[in-house]
């Protein structure tokens, strides 16, 4: 029916009306969609799925023509899940992966979790407690409380929603990251 290629891919689903991320499904879940009328093709591939007598073009991001109300899950809490939240941006001094750093460009490698109330004053691994942090604001934190250190916070942690950060590290295409905020 297709190549195998084409049938890997994955298409995310946007809920109608709120656009707003519900899962990543298969090519074949989404074209059965589009199909039946009940979702629209908002990007597109660039890719073809051939049949005997029809070609339809893959999907990227698919919309659901109606809103489906689906309750909030529960997001479970994860280092690299703080590190995708954050986008791999220290929370103390704003550098980002793959900036500058003296000279060398910072890789995943150069960011840690940090603690804003460190684990040894009752600080627990909770969304709202961790963050991203490069090794030397980390380091310069130490064990202490960020205003203690001389240090601000450039946002606040918070939980995030669960289909987002599920579709995040899911490392979906470029494509994808203009219909999902973390």
């Amino acid at each position: 029916m297709a190549r195998s290629i084409v049938l890997q891919n994955r298409v995310l689903l946007l809920n109608g009306s709120t656009w707003e991320p519900l899962s990543v499904i298969t090519v074949q879940r989404a074209i059965n969609l589009l199909l039946a009328g009940k979702a629209i093709a908002v990007e597109q591939t660039g890719q073809f799925l051939n049949t005997v007598r029809t070609k339809f073009e893959v999907p990227s991001v698919i919309a659901l023509r109606s809103y489906v109300n689906v309750p909030r899950r529960k997001s479970h809490w994860s280092r690299k899940g703080v590190l995708v939240r954050d986008n791999y941006t220290c929370i103390y001094c704003g550098v980002k992966m793959g900036a500058l750093g003296k000279g060398i460009v910072l890789s995943k490698r150069d960011f840690t979790i940090d603690h804003i109330i460190p684990r040894s004053k009752g600080g627990k691994d909770t969304w709202s407690n961790t963050a991203c942090a490069c090794s030397k604001c980390n380091h310069r934190k130490s064990n202490r409380l960020h205003n203690v250190a001389g240090m601000r916070l450039l946002w606040e942690p918070k939980t995030p929603r669960t289909s987002y950060l599920v579709i995040a590290l899911g490392s979906g295409p470029e494509i994808w990251k203009q219909y999902v905020e973390i």
